[in-house]
């Protein structure tokens, strides 16, 4: 089942990479929490789409997932926590950062969707 989780992760991130929103809109339960650099909020599908639209035409690249942490809290929900190593490209310019991220995933309708979904970025 841990497993699972870390794969359901994986393949959240590999959307993200290939711009794929059914993908990512398919594993994200509405609305979801987001925490990061800009704050926290809930975010409904149609304000999610938005954000995800604004970034067309940048890349994003996951060159690392590490130290992965799970639990299984029941049979409907899972949390997961993990380090990962990522690299933008972004009108031209590049960057890359470290984060530490947390998810929260429930399981609907007999899938696994992702409540809420954290991100930190560490210091270089």
């Amino acid at each position: 089942m841990k497993n699972q989780i870390l794969d359901l992760e994986k393949k959240y991130w590999k959307a993200m990479e290939t711009h794929d929103f059914d993908t990512v809109k398919s594993l994200t339960r509405f609305p979801c929490i987001v925490a990061g650099k800009n704050g926290v909020r809930s975010v409904d599908e149609d304000s999610f789409k938005k954000m995800f639209d604004s970034a067309e035409g940048n890349q994003l690249k996951v060159l690392n997932i590490s130290e992965t942490e799970s639990e299984i809290i029941g049979e409907d929900s899972a949390v997961i926590a993990y380090l990962i190593e990522l690299a933008y490209s972004a009108d031209g310019q590049k960057s890359s950062e470290k984060c530490a991220c947390t998810s929260t995933w429930v399981k609907e309708q007999d899938s696994w969707v992702c409540a809420m979904h954290t991100e930190s970025e560490l210091k270089k």
